[in-house]
């Protein structure tokens, strides 16, 4: 089985949307694909976690799914959503000098995709 991590870059909506959208798509067509959060994208999951956010229900769909592995610690301290990060109960990763090692992913086989 193929299996890739869309590793999320851009704190923007419009990109992350893409984001969302791949790993669903993977996930129907039964590719492992998983979701790493990094950078100013970690912005993102306080205001997608907002029901009325645009992002919302694809969001948790890709959350309920458990496509999203890592969200970086480090990124989100700096950027001040560490609190709402953790409250998310989304997976907060450091396993790399405070942020997340794509290294292990491709331990494990995945391919990573930047978007």
């Amino acid at each position: 089985m193929k299996k890739v991590v869309i590793c999320a870059f851009r704190g923007e909506p419009m990109c992350f949307i893409h984001v969302l959208l791949n790993a669903l798509d993977m996930k129907e067509k039964g590719l492992e694909g998983k979701i790493v959060i990094e950078g100013e994208s970690v912005k993102l999951v306080p205001e997608m976690e907002n029901p009325d956010h645009f992002l919302h229900n694809l969001y948790i769909r890709a959350k309920n799914a458990g496509l999203i592995a890592a969200v970086c610690r480090a990124c989100s301290q700096k950027l001040g959503v560490i609190e709402a990060v953790e409250a998310s109960g989304l997976p907060v990763v450091a396993d790399m000098t405070g942020h997340v090692s794509l290294g292990r992913f491709i331990e494990e086989g995945y391919e990573i995709i930047t978007l």
